[in-house]
């Protein structure tokens, strides 16, 4: 029992900290009044008249007439997708009033396994912002169809769930639940008997009888619904819906509309972002961005607020330790303007002030990044402009091909079949049908694959890019108009360690250095942001028009998003989780 907590909440002794003055913003009663909160240590000991908290010591932080709030909860994201090292990614999401995150960190797994997550949770653990883990249900994410650098099992996922920090399973996959993977099903049932812990879904284009077995299994979460009528389904089905409101998926405004009009409970409803590009978290910022969107698409403002903060903690059922200003919960507090021009001014989390009215008060040093996160990119086989030349059968002038595109405001893929040229028997790419060649290299050193197909919808008409951060698997994704171009950007991530870069006429024009993972930099996120531009700028002036093309190219790699995908063994099929034949006929 924390006695001292006691004592403060009982008015015997005074508290560490107190805002006053504000409006408090209430996420359990709906409410908005006028009141503040006293902090003992890390924790709330009391909210609303709080002056009798108040003592020799006690700092005192006038909020000024403006809201109160609970610090943000994003209850799905990979803060890998920043590019940032965690400390720094930690710096930029609480200037925006995150305080908490539930992440797996499985991009950290899949390439350095549990003891890479470890040491990145231990370097997080550094900073105020607190992380839950949600332990990977599986790596490879995708069984029998990538390589990785790190392996999840039985065992392993069993000796995670028994953190005190893990709140469950991440990403159960609903095609691998309809299967049966042996693995997958008794980690569930594992995960179901621990008290607490939670199964989180990754459930794209599911509906029906699917969807049913899905949730019938244990699955509670969802955080792929597109539209409106994923949006229904899901919280008709007494699913947790998870909306995604980032980079790569913006869905809010579709997926609340209806919630909205039909008048429904939204407290099943959060907000995550899932995955978030550092220009974006930069130039709009975090959960706070959500939550003016939210605002825009006629939510009020109360139930804005505890869509990013109450009611993910409920998600995992964590309710009772952070998500709310209420006695005994974690002392995570944003002082924030109001509906009409939000933005968060002052932000305090885990007691500690962190922001002072748009000012950082904290920067946390550059971690000493154990052994097992660098020098990650090895290749078994060298990489030279053959290792990406597609053979046609013999003979053969013209054949036609299954290209898949990448649709231009989603990361999803569709079907489409060209015809190409043959020329000394290896097929050619066409940058005026808008076809490019497309690869994975195997980059753990285990079997030197290389797998190879055609990418439309980036619209490139030159050069090449090439990437260690490949969803999900992260080995190096290349994408080019000519072999030679596609060989120099591979070779040269391997070289620095890993990173994204741009290749022209045996050039590389741009790049940006991953070292921590071949995904992370320990740069700050306005350095970052601004390497990322050049980056971005070099791309499009080879023709692409998508705006975050790198993050757009590493889920091209994700062999459970649909329809189409490329990973180091192969095009892969998504809907019957198969690697095919790019080849489908010979053209007379």
């Amino acid at each position: 029992m924390n006695t001292q907590l006691l004592a403060v909440a009982g008015g015997q002794a005074p508290a560490d900290l107190v805002v006053k003055n504000g409006k408090l913003v209430n996420v359990y009663s709906h409410e908005i009044y006028d009141g503040g909160v006293a902090i003992s240590g890390d924790t709330i000991a009391a909210v609303g008249d709080v002056d009798y908290c108040i003592g020799e010591g006690t700092e005192v932080i006038d909020a000024g007439g403006q809201y109160i709030t609970p610090g943000f909860i994003d209850g799905h994201i990979h803060p890998e997708s920043t590019s940032l090292a965690i400390r720094s990614f930690a710096e930029l999401v609480l200037k925006h009033g995150t305080t908490v995150v539930m992440t797996d960190l499985h991009e950290i797994g899949v390439v350095a396994g549990i003891e890479g997550i470890e040491a990145v949770l231990d370097e997080a653990a550094e900073t105020a912002l607190k992380l839950y883990f949600v332990v990977p249900s599986h790596v490879p994410f995708s069984p029998n169809l990538e390589t990785s650098g790190g392996r999840f099992d039985y065992d392993i996922i069993k000796k995670a769930l028994e953190r005190k920090d893990a709140v469950g399973l991440s990403e159960i996959v609903g095609p691998y639940v309809l299967a049966g993977f042996p693995d997958l099903l008794a980690s569930m049932d594992m995960a179901k008997e621990m008290p607490g812990k939670t199964c989180q879904g990754h459930l794209p284009d599911m509906k029906g009888p699917a969807m049913n077995a899905c949730l019938a299994a244990g699955v509670t979460t969802d955080h792929e619904a597109l539209g409106a009528e994923d949006a229904l389904l899901r919280l008709r089905n007494g699913c947790h819906l998870m909306i995604r409101e980032g980079s790569a998926a913006r869905g809010l405004k579709d997926c609340i509309t209806p919630i909205l009009e039909l008048g429904l409970d939204t407290s099943r409803v959060s907000i995550v972002t899932d995955d978030l590009h550092t220009v974006d978290a930069v130039e709009r910022g975090h959960l706070d961005d959500a939550v003016r969107v939210a605002l825009d698409a006629g939510v009020d403002f109360a139930t804005a607020i505890t869509m990013v903060s109450l009611n993910a903690a409920r998600a995992f059922h964590l309710d009772d330790e952070i998500g709310g200003l209420a006695p005994g919960r974690r002392a995570d507090v944003n002082i924030t303007t109001g509906p009409e021009d939000f933005k968060v001014l002052s932000v305090i989390a885990g007691g500690t002030p962190i922001l002072a009215q748009g000012e950082m008060l904290v920067h946390y040093p550059v971690a000493d990044h154990r052994p097992c996160l660098l020098n990650t990119t090895t290749l078994k086989h060298s990489i030279t402009p053959d290792s990406f030349k597609m053979k046609a059968p013999e003979g053969a002038k013209k054949v036609k091909v299954q290209v898949m595109d990448t649709l231009p405001w989603i990361p999803i893929t569709e079907g489409r079949e060209v015809v190409l040229d043959v020329v000394d028997g290896t097929i050619t790419c066409d940058v005026a049908q808008d076809v490019l060649y497309i690869a994975q290299v195997e980059r753990y050193g285990k079997n030197g694959n290389v797998g190879k197909a055609f990418m439309g919808g980036f619209h490139m008409q030159a050069g090449a890019i090439a990437s260690s951060v490949g969803h999900d698997n992260h080995n190096v994704i290349v994408l080019g108009t000519n072999f030679e171009d596609m060989s120099v950007a591979v070779n040269h991530l391997i070289d620095i360690g890993g990173g994204q870069c741009v290749v022209v006429d045996g050039q590389v024009v741009a790049e940006v250095a991953y070292p921590i993972c071949g995904l992370l930099s320990d740069l700050s996120g306005e350095a970052l942001a601004g390497e990322k531009k050049k980056l971005n700028a070099a791309i499009h002036d080879l023709g692409c028009p998508i705006a975050i093309p790198f993050m757009f190219l590493s889920f091209i790699c994700l062999a459970a998003l649909p329809t189409y995908a490329i990973t180091d063994m192969g095009f892969i099929n998504v809907l019957t989780q198969e690697v095919i034949d790019p080849i489908l006929e010979v053209v007379e």
